[in-house]
């Protein structure tokens, strides 16, 4: 990301701090404007809609941003909540900076592919983004599904991407767009760390391929201390361990009774 370095200690200062808190703010104040609007007059105000925008609606390109999910007010609330705990986090982790990158990034792929396939869409794949982020950066972190099971976020994120996947695969062409474009953002943020864990696991498993290849077969189960006798020598000898040596050595029953015992001083 030296990249990003480089514009963040030029443009760094003009970084809007507490971003997710204007967002999820203006989202419940869309909810509660929704809920004295049954027509959603101002909801279809709101939507990304190229056409609209290129007849002069220009604030869609920002107002888009400012949909809350459809839910109960009760819902609404620990959504709203949840939305602004992982943008506050990710902001704490990466700066304002790289926060706000990511977000516009997530804006602009979802605002090109809203052009590209000339249909209205709302923010979902952009929220779905910052989720995918929260759970690569703090895998471990656990919420109470259903408030009782508690559930780390990095397999949650799993079931995330099951449902980007099936959007690419069955999804319309504008839904395939924006569930690509949305994401696109993770994918420069983590891509390269991504490609270089990968590469070191199969690196790693290669060598232990590899030295388990060099190592030398174990074709026997039981061996004779003594005679070198093995299971595959005679399959109806049996073998003991004897409790007076001291070490695991095991005799065959010819050997059992009749060998000279192994000590430590021996040794």
């Amino acid at each position: 990301m030296n990249l990003l370095d480089k514009l963040e200690r030029k443009f760094g200062r003009i970084a809007i701090k507490n971003l997710m808190l204007y967002i999820v703010t203006a989202n419940a104040a869309v909810f509660l404007l929704q809920m004295v609007d049954p027509e959603q007059t101002f909801y279809l105000k709101l939507l990304l809609d190229p056409t609209a925008i290129m007849q002069g609606e220009v604030w869609r390109l920002i107002t888009f941003i400012f949909i809350p999910p459809d839910s109960s007010p009760f819902w609404i609330v620990l959504v709203l909540y949840f939305s602004y705990m992982i943008g506050s986090s990710l902001e704490h982790e990466w700066g304002s900076f790289r926060f706000n990158t990511f977000y516009f990034m997530g804006m602009i792929g979802t605002i090109i592919s809203a052009f590209i396939a000339g249909t209205a869409v709302g923010p979902t794949y952009l929220n779905m983004s910052l989720f995918l982020a929260f759970a690569k950066v703090y895998p471990d972190y656990e919420i109470l599904l259903f408030f009782v099971l508690p559930v780390k976020v990095k397999y949650l994120a799993w079931l995330d991407w099951f449902y980007i996947a099936l959007a690419v695969i069955f999804a319309p062409v504008s839904f395939k767009l924006a569930a690509i474009a949305s994401v696109a953002n993770y994918f420069v943020f983590f891509g390269k760390d991504i490609f270089f864990r990968s590469k070191t696991r199969r690196q790693s498993y290669f060598n232990r391929q590899q030295y388990r290849s060099q190592m030398p077969k174990k074709d026997y189960f039981h061996k004779c201390t003594v005679c070198g006798i093995t299971e595959n020598d005679n399959p109806d000898m049996d073998f003991r361990y004897c409790s007076t040596c001291e070490g695991r050595y095991e005799y065959c029953m010819d050997h059992l009774k009749n060998h000279e015992h192994i000590l430590k001083d021996d040794n």
